[in-house]
């Protein structure tokens, strides 16, 4: 009887993380009706604010659609004349799960050359050490124009195809968007390299309209910054050509339909192309911050907050993985604070079975801290993450080395990020093989991490030490030995190309092998160590 309602909890926990406005498979409500609570997290880190002098952009790509799966796409000629199909994703409802079709939105031309990258669901990084992080805002509804050619994930392809650098993207965004046209709501992609890192924001022209309206400003060497599926940009120096760019139409666009009035006040983008209500946007904006420069202080409750804050000490890989792994612990606003039992010798604790990472469902049924949505709470850390990114662009380095994707799947915060150097040229099959859309298999490294954290949320205050215990040391040893790797493959890169790309990618792939492998037998391990305890 015990094994039977375990089982029937963990599929219930795997039932309810569907989406809260799938009301039937194929009856879903626009996105921008509930905002964008379940959005994706991006943390921007400049040289001087970072432990060794990296640029770092990064990703957590929370999502009931997009693909888990990624691949490695090779750099590319093509002939005098060619031309490149673009499409844009629509919803799929005909999948075992929730997914996103490709629809054809037209043709332009073709670079004569590209660059290979990391073909995540996002573009994540291309050779030259152009990397890229997402998060959706949403925006004005009434901006958006089915005209126009370009979505976001094509828009990302085709920076990481075509750019060496983060203001080259910016500016050919800006050409082809004006030219073909913006046709996805409103998005932020901050884009880094060796350098220097951006904010780029952007939204449609409005309806039956070519084009789109956008802003982009730079991250400050020595801050940090983050976007949590809300507009940050406010006002914009347009003085200042070195730390901003924009379209043309930024102030025209906003005047037009009455959404700035000079007489008020001064031209906020974010206030004028969409707002700043969302409470589970700003207060992961707030954690972010608060965990980075706790000196400053900074109000929970703000509606707003510094663009980009210096932190109180340099910002490490391992600070960025305690951030994307946070859910509010110890902190007033934990979901998990007033779940509280009696235990043994009498003396009240949180219970091992209180979940932080509660669905939509139980999350209504408790009536925690507003509920989940717009305006209610959600944390960084979340259980329907596909993959989430830390990257790490250097300028010292050659670009074979110097540009490197930590990649982990599902919840980070039971998840382990291992290396995906940018030279790489291939990776497992488990990596590649399609994940949430056909249903579970074993071949899809999401849906081993996917089933582990699933599991480990059934009894979260024990489950969780059993698998920090597995993660943290492997994640110790990557973060301590990357020098030691790199320079081996520094001293075989001046030498052999070939070899020491053959090196990177044995390491990459071998690393990632191991820890599907570890994943699975935890997920065993947890099964019977706790099968008594359901």
């Amino acid at each position: 009887m015990t094994k039977l309602i375990f089982l029937f909890s963990f599929i219930c926990i795997n039932i309810i993380s569907y989406p809260q406005h799938l009301q039937t498979k194929n009856e879903i409500k626009p996105d921008w009706e509930d905002g964008y609570p379940e959005g994706c997290t991006t943390i921007t880190v400049g040289k001087l604010a970072s432990f060794d002098g990296s640029v770092m952009t990064s990703h957590t790509d929370d999502s009931h659609r997009t693909r888990s799966e990624f691949d490695i796409v090779p750099p590319k000629t093509f002939k005098p004349g060619t031309m490149k199909t673009l499409y844009k994703r629509v919803p799929d409802n005909s999948k075992k799960m929730p997914a996103y079709k490709f629809v054809e939105t037209g043709k332009i031309p073709e670079a004569e050359k590209t660059f290979g990258y990391i073909n995540t669901a996002y573009p994540c990084i291309n050779t030259e050490q152009l990397a890229i992080g997402e998060s959706t805002f949403g925006g004005r509804p009434e901006l958006v124009s089915d005209k126009g050619l370009i979505d976001c994930t094509q828009l990302v392809t085709l920076m990481v195809e075509r750019c060496s650098t983060a203001r080259d993207a910016i500016k050919m965004a800006g050409e082809l968007l004006g030219k073909y046209g913006w046709n996805d709501e409103g998005e932020c992609l901050t884009i880094a390299d060796p350098n220097e890192v951006w904010m780029f924001e952007v939204v449609g022209p409005g309806k039956d309209k070519i084009g789109a309206v956008w802003v982009a400003q730079r991250v400050p060497d020595d801050h940090i910054s983050v976007n949590a599926n809300a507009s940050r940009i406010r006002q914009i120096d347009t003085s200042d050509t070195n730390n901003f760019m924009y379209s043309e139409n930024v102030f025209s666009v906003a005047l037009e339909n009455g959404w700035w009035n000079p007489n008020l006040g001064p031209f906020e983008f974010c206030y004028a192309y969409a707002d700043r209500n969302s409470l589970a946007a700003r207060r992961r904006e707030w954690r972010v911050f608060d965990l980075v420069a706790p000196s400053l202080k900074l109000d929970p409750n703000s509606e707003n907050y510094p663009f980009s804050v210096k932190p109180d000490k340099p910002v490490t890989l391992e600070k960025m993985v305690e951030i994307f792994s946070d859910y509010y612990e110890g902190t007033e606003f934990d979901m998990t604070k007033n779940l509280t039992v009696t235990d043994d010798s009498g003396r009240t604790i949180i219970s091992p079975l209180a979940n932080p990472q509660m669905p939509y469902d139980m999350n209504k049924l408790l009536k925690i801290n507003g509920g989940w949505g717009w305006r209610g709470e959600r944390t960084i850390a979340r259980w329907y993450t596909m993959y989430a990114t830390i990257i790490q662009c250097r300028s010292w380095l050659p670009n074979e080395i110097g540009g490197l994707v930590w990649l982990a799947w599902d919840n980070v915060a039971t998840s382990i990020y291992t290396p995906h150097y940018c030279s790489i040229t291939k990776v497992p099959e488990t990596s590649s093989t399609p994940g949430r859309e056909n249903g579970f298999t074993k071949k899809s490294a999401w849906w081993a991490f996917n089933a582990m954290s699933s599991l480990a949320h059934q009894r979260w205050g024990d489950m969780r030490k059993d698998v920090r215990a597995v993660w943290e040391p492997w994640q110790k040893e990557l973060f301590e030995n990357q020098n030691q790797f790199e320079q081996k493959a520094l001293e075989l890169l001046k030498k052999d190309k070939k070899q020491a790309i053959k090196f990177i990618t044995d390491y990459c792939y071998d690393w990632q092998v191991k820890v599907v492998d570890r994943c699975w037998l935890l997920f065993e391990e947890l099964m019977t160590k706790y099968d008594e305890l359901y």
